[in-house]
């Protein structure tokens, strides 16, 4: 039987800053009670300085405190110096990151000229071949002892110039040794990080950051948990920043919609001390989604504390959603019933008839005298709902506390038969930044459907009803509820990628986007993909400049096709594997 480690937070109603020590990067520092620094990736050629300069000082002038760079080979990490130095000359201390994949002698090499090397514990020492197999005990410490052996030269390095280090852990990377063990799982992404932190700490370098990224916000989400509550578990002095990121989470409101949900939800319960947003568009874009989200976290900080402390009504390291029982109305909510995408009645009739013969239609009428609204902590009303059949119960509005908070605490204290309505806000009509409004309203109600709380949703949040409701839809498909359209998971670019990503997701998702359940993956280079697509049907990967290899699943089954031949031959693939419809008449 599993282990399970203690619970994440102390208290799943109210907010609490996990405490974590101080790690300077550069003239920064991440963690220590310091505010969330906000960090990107360049997208230019890490062979190109001039151009990685120009871009660099863009986002630094944007407000980015941090600037990742991609080191792929020795050559490329060695050009970092002309990077730093050409910085340095124009007057900007903005510190640099670089990314390794593969390379223990590129990160050798990067390690000399930038502030902070980011490792990716499933390929640094270990290579991914998708293996099958069983390993002893004894052949599972050697296989430690070896990656130890190709890991600590850079340790000391770090440790000699006095510089950080993130252990990024990506959900699609993990090693095959770890795969084997553990299984693609948030236990084995966190077993991944400890095994690198451990060997840090046996040589007493304590410059680390965690990352747990991925691109499904609901394996990111209970692994950040999860690694969370070990560290707790380990110790006092296992106190180390966490850098949050939802990897590859694509473009457009897709992109800040699971981006919100992700990194906005643990933000809320305190955990988080750098944060990432990784779309697919220019990197300059990130800096202001980056800023909203962590300006979500001050109505939680803010909010009054519960009168009382409840038990977490969710599994937080295990997705399982609440047991309700169908509340019997056309359509039912509830129990095995979808989760409903519910709108106020003003709205409802001409909704219904501006969404015929599409995935995206209201389900319900709301109106409050049709539902059970009560204050999360008026026992009077509590005591109500203990006996009869189910009925749809949701908090009241002007309720103080932040619907994450409230919703948790309504959950915990009625019966487990009864449907809950989700808000995603308590005070409709008030006017708010349409970004901010965006990002909170995934975040309220993402972050509720991940615990696995909500049979019914209503936003507010967004004034126009009908971008109102193509976003509750999108939230349920962030979130895995609903599925109305194909999923994309499409990487941010780098100085790797060797196709214009922006464009190629965006002549992808015009030709596939109505193939409704289909999970297809653009991924820019080799890092990224085959691993990176976790769970896509389909793969569109950059294999070599100007050419595409194609995947069903992990597995690559046609290479080298020419750029300009490409998404033709994406479709021809998902035709073959059965899963091509032509798209709806307009």
């Amino acid at each position: 039987m599993t282990h399970l480690p203690p619970s994440y937070v102390p208290d799943v109603t109210r907010y609490v800053k996990r405490s974590s020590r101080e790690v300077p990067v550069g003239p920064i520092v991440i963690g220590g009670g310091m505010p969330v620094v906000i960090q990107s990736m360049l997208t230019s050629d890490t062979m190109d300085a001039e151009a990685c300069v120009r871009e660099a000082l863009k986002l630094a002038d944007a407000g980015c405190h941090l600037v990742r760079i991609t080191a792929p080979t020795v050559k490329d990490a060695a050009n970092l110096r002309a990077v730093r130095e050409a910085l340095q000359r124009r007057g900007s201390p903005v510190p640099l990151v670089a990314d390794i994949h593969f390379k223990p002698e590129a990160a050798l090499e990067a390690a000399r000229w930038v502030d902070k090397i980011r490792i990716n514990p499933g390929n640094y020492a270990d290579r991914k071949k998708f293996l099958v197999r069983s390993y002893t005990d004894p052949e599972y410490a050697s296989a430690v002892e070896r990656l130890e052996a190709a890991f600590l030269p850079l340790v000391k390095l770090c440790m000699q110039r006095g510089i950080a280090m993130r252990i990024g852990t990506n959900h699609g990377s993990l090693s095959d040794r770890i795969l084997n063990r553990y299984g693609d799982t948030p236990l084995g992404m966190v077993e991944s990080a400890l095994e690198y932190a451990r060997i840090c700490r046996k040589a007493g370098f304590h410059r680390l950051v965690f990352s747990m990224k991925a691109s499904n916000p609901r394996i990111m989400i209970s692994a950040y948990r999860r690694l969370v509550a070990t560290l707790q578990e380990l110790g006092p002095d296992w106190n180390y920043p966490v850098h949050l990121g939802v990897t590859e989470a694509g473009d457009g409101e897709d992109g800040r919609v699971k981006s919100a949900i992700g990194i906005g939800a643990l933000l809320a319960d305190g955990i988080g001390d750098t944060i990432r947003v990784s779309l697919t568009e220019d990197s300059i874009r990130e800096i202001p989604v980056a800023y909203a989200l962590r300006s979500l976290i001050a109505p939680f900080a803010e909010a009054p504390h519960p009168k009382g402390k409840i038990q977490a009504p969710f599994d937080p390291f295990a997705f399982e959603r609440r047991a309700s029982l169908p509340w019997e109305r056309n359509p039912k909510v509830g129990g095995a019933e979808p989760v409903r995408v519910a709108v106020p009645e003003e709205h409802f009739a001409a909704l219904v008839e501006s969404s015929r013969n599409t995935e995206i239609a209201p389900e319900l009428a709301y109106r409050a005298d049709r539902v059970v609204e009560l204050d999360p902590e008026d026992s009077e009303a509590l005591a109500a709902l203990r006996s009869g059949p189910p009925r749809l119960v949701t908090v009241r509005d002007r309720c103080p506390y932040p619907p994450l908070f409230a919703f948790r605490m309504l959950a915990a204290r009625i019966p487990v038969h009864h449907p809950i309505l989700l808000k995603d806000t308590f005070f409709p009509g008030e006017q708010t930044d349409p970004l901010r409004s965006l990002l909170n309203s995934a975040l309220q109600l993402g972050g509720l459907l991940c615990d696995g709380i909500g049979d019914a949703i209503l936003l507010r949040g967004e004034p126009d009803p009908k971008k109102a409701l193509q976003l509750s839809y999108n939230i349920l498909q962030a979130t895995g509820n609903r599925s109305f359209k194909a999923d994309f998971v499409a990487c941010p670019s780098c100085g790797r990628t060797l196709f214009n990503l922006q464009e190629t997701t965006a002549r992808i998702r015009a030709a596939t986007g109505h193939l409704k359940g289909v999970k297809i993956a653009v991924m820019g280079c080799i890092v990224n993909g085959p691993g990176e697509m976790a769970d896509a049907d389909f793969g569109y990967v950059g294999g070599a400049p100007g050419k595409v290899n194609l995947y069903v699943g992990k597995k690559a089954v046609r290479f080298n096709i020419p750029q300009e031949q490409a998404v033709d031959s994406l479709i021809a693939l998902i035709g073959d594997e059965g899963k091509w419809a032509p798209p709806p008449a307009t």
